[in-house]
This record gives structure tokens, sequence and C-alpha cells, in this order.
């Protein structure tokens, strides 16, 4: 489904780069998580391969479904069926979260040659979106996250996955600012969407959301590489041990490798 080929990235402008030569390779059904230190370049990879317009690709590229999007903007890669979820969602007044997904949901199927819903139609697939992440009909006619709580940003950024039903989805530390309570709403909202036609990357810091998704591959970033993959016993190992030994390992005159 993705297959990322030596990926070099930096904020549009600026010479240093953030991503130096990121290799990846998702297929459908799986779940995939990426863990890593502060500033090992997690979220910048999300935000580059869902096409942020801040960062500036340099070198290698990006297919998803065997078509190279390395040059396509956001709103082109979201209707191929990718999606990100914001490590911090931001508020948007004065459009409520009814007329964001209406309006999203229908413009992807509008550039997939789907037929579009109108607006009873997509009230009843909204009752049934509702019920995956257990929230209530009230949050469809609020705005977009305004005076949200940081879990019900959380929680409404899995509900508008689970309406547009992307291929591929990056999930940017969802796990973050999350009770124990919020992440396990979340999580379960995440294992029902998950499934063999999509793939899910999860990037978090932490071992407790693996607690209850269980990943098919993690992988470890630092300094702006993937420098180890596995199985989920990884994220077990990197829970007891911490980033200090690979960092060791990995790592030639301080720098990953």
């Amino acid at each position: 489904m993705l297959e990322i080929k030596n990926l070099h990235a930096s904020v549009e402008g600026e010479d240093e780069q953030i991503l130096k030569g990121v290799n990846l390779t998702i297929n459908k059904g799986e779940i995939h998580a990426i863990m890593g230190p502060n500033g090992s370049g997690k979220s910048t990879l999300a935000k580059v391969v869902s096409g942020h317009p801040e960062y500036e690709i340099t070198e290698g590229e990006i297919l998803f479904e065997g078509e190279d999007i390395t040059e396509m903007d956001a709103d082109e890669r979201a209707h191929l069926g990718m999606f990100l979820a914001f490590q911090y969602p931001i508020e948007v007044p004065g459009i409520t979260n009814r007329t964001l997904l209406r309006e999203s949901y229908n413009t992807i199927a509008r550039e997939n040659d789907r037929e579009e819903l109108d607006p009873l139609e997509f009230d009843d697939y909204l009752k049934e979106r509702l019920e995956i992440i257990d929230m209530k009909d009230e949050f469809l006619e609020r705005s977009i996250n305004t005076g949200f709580s940081g879990g019900e940003k959380k929680k409404n950024e899995v509900f508008q996955m689970a309406v547009l039903n992307p291929k591929l989805a990056f999930m940017d530390e969802t796990d973050s600012g999350l009770d124990i309570d919020a992440l396990k709403v979340v999580s379960d909202g995440i294992n029902k969407i998950a499934g063999p036609e999509n793939a899910i990357v999860l990037i978090t810091h932490y071992q407790r959301l693996l607690n209850y998704i269980t990943p098919d591959h993690v992988h470890v970033m630092m300094n702006g590489k993937i420098v180890k993959s596995a199985g989920k016993e990884l994220a077990h190992e990197l829970e007891d041990q911490g980033y200090e030994q690979l960092e060791k390992e990995f790592s030639v005159n301080g720098e990953a490798q």
C-alpha cells in the first residue's frame, strides 16, 4: 500500500534535514507502530507523507498503491484514501463536525466516482459511525474541537477516521494527553476500524498504547532514520530498556546510522 524510499525532508526554506533516508513498506491489513525519542522525526514523517505544505522533500519518493505521490498536495492524497490524525487537533469555530464530515466524505466520493450522500442519508451513516467511538449526537452540532477536552479532541479524530474510512491512516501521538479511560475508548475505536483492506500507522513514545492495540510491526526512529524494526516484542524491549541502549548500538560519531 505504501512504500517510502530513501526519504529526506526539511522544513520549507531551511537547510537542516529532519528526515535523513527513511525506508518503510506498509501492506494492507497491517498495523505499524513508530516509536522513538523526542526530535527523532516521527511526527515529521507523518506530516511529510500526508503532504503538509511546510515541509520539503529533498530526496527520495513516496509510493501509494504503486503511484508516486511525492509531489501531490495534501488534498490530492486525501482523495486517494490517506488520513492524518493530528498530535494537536486544532479548533475551528463556526464549522460543525457534521458539516466538515459531510463535505469531506462527499468530496472524496466525488473524486473517486462514488455516489454522494444527501443530508438524510449522511445522518444515518453518521449515527452508525458514532457507535464506533462511543460519542454522543450532540458532538455533531458543535464547532470542530471548540471547547473540547484533550480526550474529546482525540476521540473526535478517531471518529473522523471512522466516517471517512481511509485506506491508510497515520495517527500522530493519539495517546498523548489521554487518561486511562479515554485511552481505552480511543484504542477500541481504532481496533474496530482496522481491517484487511486498510492500514494504520501509530506514532507514539510509549508502549502503553500498544497494550490495547497489537501492532504487526514496530519501528524505532532516531535522528531522522528508522534504525530498527521488529515485531510487537520490540515495544516491550523499549519499555524495559529505554532508548539509550539502541542509541549506543546504532550510532557512529554520535549520529544514528
